[in-house]
């Protein structure tokens, strides 16, 4: 299914006045919005203290910039923790940065000159995994969400009957009685939105991987 361009946006960070005005009107034909910088710092400056991209986004970033280089920012960026995918623009000789920028987190890098299509690819997959990202840390957070309005003796039957134990042990664990657990386990499932143990599990897993180990 295509992308919803216009639900997107696509910063460009380059100090070059006429590529940043090429990118826009090839990018702009196409229907993705686009915001234009020309340096590192009036792009944090943007960005402010936000650690996470506020919609699907990417950013088409120049590696090499007279005050704060592209591979800077990348890493101002990773220590705030926002996470929006950087496609690097190179020259030849600068390959090899931009191949160990990737290892640093870039998902990608295309270089100069561009290929019109080269480049609309690269955004779109970029903007895509960006969504992807924000939707999944939406799900987690949900996921948090309706698991912190249990109880503490509700989170421990929720807990068990997540890792598919039956009311029986549950009971012998807790030291409660089963009708005790059947309550408990009533009122985990109204809270938390799910009717099955198996719902329940998945609910755990989306708030932690590795919350049933």
């Amino acid at each position: 299914m295509p992308f919803p361009t216009e639900d997107a946006l696509v910063y460009v960070v380059d100090d070059d006045p006429a590529l940043c005005r090429s990118l826009r009107f090839l990018l702009e034909a196409e229907g993705w919005p686009v915001r234009l910088f020309e340096s590192a710092e009036s792009f944090l400056g943007e960005i402010g203290d936000r650690s996470r991209p506020a919609r699907p986004c990417c950013l088409l970033l120049d590696i090499r910039m007279p005050a704060m280089s592209g591979l800077e920012l990348q890493q101002v960026l990773r220590e705030r923790g926002f996470d929006a995918p950087i496609l690097f623009m190179t020259g030849h000789a600068e390959v090899s940065m931009a191949v160990q920028a990737m290892k640093s987190g870039a998902c990608d890098f295309i270089e100069k000159p561009f290929n019109d299509q080269a480049v609309l690819d690269a955004v779109a997959a970029a903007v895509r995994r960006c969504a992807d990202m924000l939707d999944e840390i939406a799900r987690r957070e949900a996921a948090r969400s309706a698991l912190s309005h249990l109880s503490p003796r509700e989170q421990e039957v929720a807990y068990l009957v997540a890792r598919g134990q039956p009311n029986k042990l549950i009971a012998a664990e807790l030291g409660i009685s089963e009708k005790t657990v059947h309550i408990h386990r009533q009122h985990v499932m109204e809270k938390a939105g799910v009717s099955s143990a198996a719902e329940l599990a998945r609910l755990f897993l989306r708030a932690d991987p590795g919350a049933l180990d």
